[in-house]
């Protein structure tokens, strides 16, 4: 264990990763970073894979001191991040000296934002996974005082001319202006609404303050299922747009039940989760339609320039001697978060 992360404030904070692909099977959900794209961005800033333990810091303020030097990134919703007391950027990889202070305040425009830690960060895990469980009771959430082991130490990096920035990555920023436009497909059960299905699309829906993890609830005007027939219970898709009542719609996000037994009126793009998680409550959301093909372009285009952003990362920590893509063997992170 090379340090650790001393939690001074945790705020609405845990230690997640993408989730528990193999969960489903299961029957648990795949919970996991609900904003999937900051998340990939904040490890592969950080020189991890995609998937290693990092930190969803949710709405509140968080501060915490570390026992060695690191390097971090921080990216998701904008917010002011400081190190040592000095301002520092999000979205770029950071270092940190031993006995410094991160803090992480004024989260604004958007819910959530990421702190991922070169090595990442030891915690438990369940079916390959750290991501917490709300439902079975697993998982690292952080309160004042829990220590979070560093799996990895990086002695400081800076730019030796006036302190300037060291690394400028580039990598695209989701955009927090409002509303938020959420891309949808036509769910298995569009027709059972009959003419009023176009509903989800005419006007802007709000986002109420009863949303969490497991789904986003919408206020507005409701497309209305015109059979009246019993629905089984059945597996249904993170991303399920359902009408559960006459009062509000349902988005399954990634907490979700692996089974459901509402019609599903349309399903989420993958990118636009990301979207939805980012939504605070009475924000307002414009729902589009779309086609799975022009979907499955849209992710393939922003995972292809996750990859360059991942060669210009292992380029450039190459030449300071960083070893990129740290070894992120969940067993090293049992063994370090025991």
């Amino acid at each position: 264990m090379s340090g650790v992360l001393q939690v001074r404030r945790a705020g609405n904070s845990q230690v997640t990763d993408l989730g528990r692909f193999r969960g489903p099977r299961f029957g648990l959900p795949v919970n996991g970073a609900l904003d999937q794209w900051s998340a990939r961005a904040a490890n592969i800033l950080a020189g991890n894979d995609d998937d290693a333990a990092l930190v969803e810091i949710t709405a509140l303020d968080f501060t915490a001191a570390t026992t060695s030097d690191l390097l971090i990134a921080v990216t998701g919703s904008p917010a002011t991040v400081r190190v040592g007391g000095r301002p520092v950027r999000q979205w770029e990889p950071v270092s940190v000296r031993a006995g410094e202070t991160i803090r992480v305040t004024g989260i604004t425009g958007g819910l959530r934002t990421y702190l991922a830690v070169h090595g990442s960060l030891g915690a438990p895990r369940l079916l390959g996974s750290c991501a917490p469980d709300t439902v079975i009771g697993f998982g690292l959430r952080l309160a004042d005082g829990h220590e979070v082991a560093t799996l990895a130490s990086v002695r400081p990096i800076r730019q030796p001319y006036f302190d300037l920035p060291l690394f400028r990555l580039g990598p695209r920023r989701p955009d927090f202006t409002a509303p938020r436009t959420v891309c949808v497909t036509d769910g298995p059960d569009v027709d059972e609404f009959g003419d009023s299905a176009h509903l989800l699309f005419e006007a802007p829906y709000v986002v109420s303050a009863r949303s969490n993890h497991i789904g986003l609830r919408l206020g507005g005007e409701l497309p209305e299922r015109q059979s009246s027939g019993e629905v089984l219970s059945r597996g249904v898709p993170v991303g399920a747009v359902e009408v559960p009542s006459r009062d509000e719609l349902l988005v399954l996000h990634r907490g979700r039940g692996v089974t459901a037994g509402y019609p599903v009126l349309a399903v989420v793009t993958s990118l636009s989760l990301d979207t939805l998680a980012q939504a605070r409550p009475g924000d307002a959301v414009i729902f589009r339609k779309t086609g799975t093909a022009e979907a499955a372009a849209a992710l393939r285009a922003a995972r292809a320039e996750l990859d360059t952003l991942r060669r210009t990362v292992n380029t450039v920590f190459s030449a300071l001697g960083v070893a990129a893509r740290a070894d992120n063997d969940p067993a090293a992170h049992v063994a370090a978060g025991a």
